[in-house]
């Protein structure tokens, strides 16, 4: 039986596959079916390998050392679709960022310094580099600790991760298109004033009004409302057009359904955590956000979502600095409200040779090592000869 090592963890709040590099094969396309094969894809239950039947849960991370003398690590990420045969490769996963640290300390890719271990890691899908800050007792990344996360349940060591790179994965700039605020004319939905920022992740923003948002809405209800989320990919698609990931809109879910990320935003107002049932308090937020991508409802909050958002939270006229409280402005932390609950990041943004710089973009997260062993392959993924295959 053919198989291959991989490691299960999780990072943030979504739960991936580390593979290294070098257990995969180099074709991309036989890479694509070993993936798939992996998670058990296209099915949407994911019945039939590792998967989770979650855009959360169905990542992959493919990790090797970094032939950059900037960085340490190179680490791309896939978002495996669940219901088509497709790794989408065009977007970075900010909370399984936080778990390549971790990985790359425990594998012996990056040399363990107590008390904490600097990883530089160059992430090949957007083409930046992002820095993690690891925990690190007797030669092995720390995953107990006492800092709580919204969206996992216990707590764990505290992962301090650096995006202030990761500005321009496009175009070179935060603002694309060159503008803070735009009004665009989408088919099937009329005019509607968005913003396109870039930072982590490129993403389109509009108020959550745009597609039927209230904030009112029972989270569990509000996954159900077709309308609501076939208006929000409406929106998606017209920024993957002008972001040049796809020619042609009407495309966009078929061959780039991962990026870019819709974010919609509303104002601070008190709502219910779908995750505890408990109430979240309006004061205790600088603004509520709701992130569409893979034709999926994020059920906490992507991380390259949240700088981006902190990132445009802080540019004047943009749709998401419009609703955010004034206490953030002052302070230059973003506290966002998400479906499950609170995530924080600390952002600045300053002029700089004429163009907008990000300056500050640092956030807070816990990883945890779940599994490590082999998953078998179904017979005759890897062709006979292939130097990645391993059979028992």
């Amino acid at each position: 039986m053919q198989m291959l090592r991989v490691v299960i963890l999780r990072g943030g709040t979504s739960k991936g596959i580390y593979i290294h590099e070098n257990e995969l094969p180099a074709d991309p396309k036989l890479r694509e079916k070993v993936i798939l094969d992996i998670f058990g894809s296209p099915d949407i239950r994911q019945i039939d390998g590792l998967g989770g039947a979650d855009i959360l849960t169905s990542k992959v991370c493919i990790i090797g050392p970094s032939k950059r003398e900037d960085a340490d690590i190179d680490y791309t990420f896939g978002q495996v679709i669940i219901d088509r045969p497709l790794v989408d490769l065009s977007i970075n996963c900010g909370n399984l960022s936080s778990g390549v640290g971790p990985f790359a300390i425990d594998e012996g890719l990056v040399k363990p310094i107590e008390p904490t271990t600097t990883v530089r890691i160059y992430n090949t899908n957007t083409k930046k580099i992002l820095v993690a800050e690891v925990p690190v007792k007797d030669g092995k990344a720390v995953s107990e600790g006492d800092f709580a996360i919204d969206g996992v349940p216990g707590t764990g060591a505290k992962i301090a991760l650096d995006f202030s790179s990761t500005a321009g994965t496009v175009k070179g700039t935060l603002l694309p298109t060159g503008k803070p605020k735009e009004t665009v004319e989408i088919e099937g939905l009329g005019q509607v004033e968005v913003s396109i920022v870039d930072a982590a992740n490129p993403t389109i923003f509009a108020k959550a009004e745009a597609i039927g948002i209230t904030g009112r809405e029972d989270f569990r209800a509000l996954i159900a409302d077709k309308e609501v989320w076939r208006k929000a990919e409406l929106i998606r698609s017209y920024g993957a057009e002008v972001l040049g990931f796809v020619k042609d809109r009407r495309k966009a879910f078929d061959e780039s359904p991962a990026g870019p990320f819709s974010v919609f935003v509303l104002e601070p107002s008190n709502y219910v955590n779908h995750v505890t049932g408990g109430e979240v308090q309006g004061k205790d937020v600088d603004l509520r956000a709701v992130l569409w991508a893979a034709r999926a409802v994020h059920k906490a909050y992507a991380v390259t979502g949240t700088i981006c958002t902190g990132a445009a939270a802080m540019i004047e006229g943009t749709v998401v600095n419009e609703v955010l409280s004034e206490r953030a402005k002052r302070e230059g932390v973003v506290r966002i409200g998400h479906p499950a609950g609170i995530l924080a990041v600390e952002v600045e943004v300053k002029p700089e040779g004429g163009q907008l710089a990000l300056k500050k973009a640092a956030l807070y997260r816990t990883a945890r090592r779940i599994l490590e062993g082999y998953v078998y392959l179904k017979p005759g993924t890897l062709p006979e000869g292939c130097s990645q295959m391993r059979s028992r």
